[in-house]
């Protein structure tokens, strides 16, 4: 029998996108937790979460020397902050913009595409 070996980081990013689907899902049935004052619900903790996880894929991508990934890894960490900060600081602008950063970001990576 062969000892599995686990590598630090996807084992990080797949500890922040479980962490994002159970928070997700507990959001019915948890009250808003108090977070540096301020009273959050599970979902925007949730989204706080894959944002993190889609920013660490960019990095262990990168030094896999896998471009490609990295850069979607980079492009919807931005686009999903922005969609995420938009509705949370009331701010329409953000979250205008992160549309427009997840279509650009899109467009060009299917442009990459080989």
């Amino acid at each position: 029998m062969s000892a599995v070996e686990f590598e630090a980081g996807p084992m990080a990013v797949g500890t922040l996108v479980g962490l994002s689907g159970l928070l997700f899902l507990v959001t019915p049935v948890v009250d808003p937790v108090p977070v540096g004052g301020l009273l959050v619900s599970p979902v925007a903790l949730s989204a706080v979460a894959l944002t993190a996880a889609f920013a660490l894929g960019t990095v262990v991508f990168a030094l896999r020397g896998r471009r490609l990934f990295a850069l979607a890894h980079v492009v919807f960490a931005v686009a999903w902050a922005l969609l995420v900060a938009g509705p949370l600081l009331g701010d329409g602008d953000l979250l205008v913009f992160g549309a427009v950063v997840l279509v650009a970001g899109v467009g060009f990576l299917v442009s990459q595409r080989r």
